[in-house]
């Protein structure tokens, strides 16, 4: 790629970030607002819904992409698709933020918005496995892959619940992402993820501490949703053994707390759906850890796995699956501190 062609691809993203930061500052006028409660980290009404002006650039920004980009393109039926589910998955989040949907009915449409890319094709098909190849999976491709886009797309909702957290992962896990797409060639996973981290940028200024807007469901179902869509195409990166894991390394910082978080209450026999403050942020803030301490702790966990994500392409097959496991680390780090505080606090339960 030229420098040329890089400086245009930029000027196309900082107009889709400013088409990002419009929308933002509409919702702040119109939008929903999100009320305090027990639950919540704020103390005073705040907009929410700023994910609109994400989902609104990102959504321009493929369509564009698919009407004139044509050495960025997947197969039609599955560009198609990714179009079609990231719609759907929009649409469905912003009538929850403003009409407060029963989480069975949240996950009823992002299971429909999931088997709309699924049915496209997109899925995982034959993950390459080191010193073996690609492994035909057959039906537990689409399986795995509906799991895995709405645990990914429930991670990264769960885990907005403080100013700037949520947003600044993504746009970390974002910009890796599309520069490791670039190095591969992916060029449809190289603009997908650029404009997904437009929208980041243009949102962001009005999110981070102390927050003028919130993300709000459109938002973080929205980014979580397409990284999830993002790391099944890089599932079929040609050259990179494991390359399936290299999205969930990324946002290992959300994926861990929420599956944690379910593990722990599954097994203690509490509800998984009822409302609480249990994940491992929430029980940092509620120990006394500041916000931004929390925020910028998950940025860096999202900055680590980038940095193993770049590890793991150089790196021989016979140590793939070792450093794919490295995130891990900080998240078990993490977590004995966090259960520290909380004993030395006094916090009775963590729900």
């Amino acid at each position: 790629m030229t420098g040329l062609a890089i400086g245009r691809h930029l000027a196309f993203a900082a107009a889709l970030a400013v088409i990002s930061a419009a929308v933002v500052r509409l919702m702040m006028r119109f939008g929903p607002i999100d009320h305090p409660d027990a639950r919540k980290g704020h103390a005073v009404p705040t907009p929410k819904g700023g994910g609109v002006g994400i989902a609104v650039s990102f959504l321009i920004g493929i369509a564009i992409l698919y009407r004139f980009a044509e050495f960025a393109r997947l197969v039609d039926p599955y560009f198609r698709g990714v179009i079609l589910a990231a719609t759907m998955i929009a649409i469905v989040s912003f009538l929850d933020d403003i009409f407060d949907w029963p989480f069975v009915v949240k996950l009823a449409a992002q299971l429909a918005a999931a088997a709309a890319a699924v049915g496209s094709g997109l899925y995982l098909r034959e993950p390459r496995i080191p010193y073996v190849g690609p492994v035909e999976i057959g039906w537990l491709g689409p399986a795995a892959t509906l799991f895995w886009i709405v645990f990914a797309t429930n991670a990264m909702n769960f885990i907005d619940g403080l100013d700037g957290l949520a947003g600044g992962v993504a746009l970390i896990a974002c910009c890796f992402f599309s520069g490791i797409a670039a190095a591969q060639g992916a060029w449809f996973a190289y603009f997908a993820s650029l404009l997904l981290a437009s929208g980041l940028i243009g949102f962001l200024p009005f999110n981070l501490p102390p927050a003028r807007i919130f993300m709000g469901d459109v938002g973080a179902q929205f980014c979580g949703f397409v990284l999830a869509m993002l790391g099944v195409v890089a599932a079929r990166f040609e050259t990179v053994e494991l390359s399936f894991v290299m999205v969930p390394m990324l946002l290992a910082g959300p994926l861990f707390d929420v599956a944690f978080t379910l593990a722990r209450r599954m097994v203690a026999g509490l509800a998984v759906t009822r409302p609480h403050r249990g994940f491992i942020f929430h029980v940092a803030r509620r120990s006394g850890v500041p916000g931004l301490a929390i925020a910028a702790t998950h940025w860096g966990f999202a900055l680590f796995g980038g940095f193993c994500c770049l590890a793991f392409l150089r790196a021989s097959p016979l140590f793939k699956p070792v450093i794919s496991l490295l995130p891990l680390i900080p998240q078990l780090a993490w977590l004995a501190y966090v259960q520290r505080r909380a004993s030395r606090s006094a916090i009775a339960s963590w729900d």
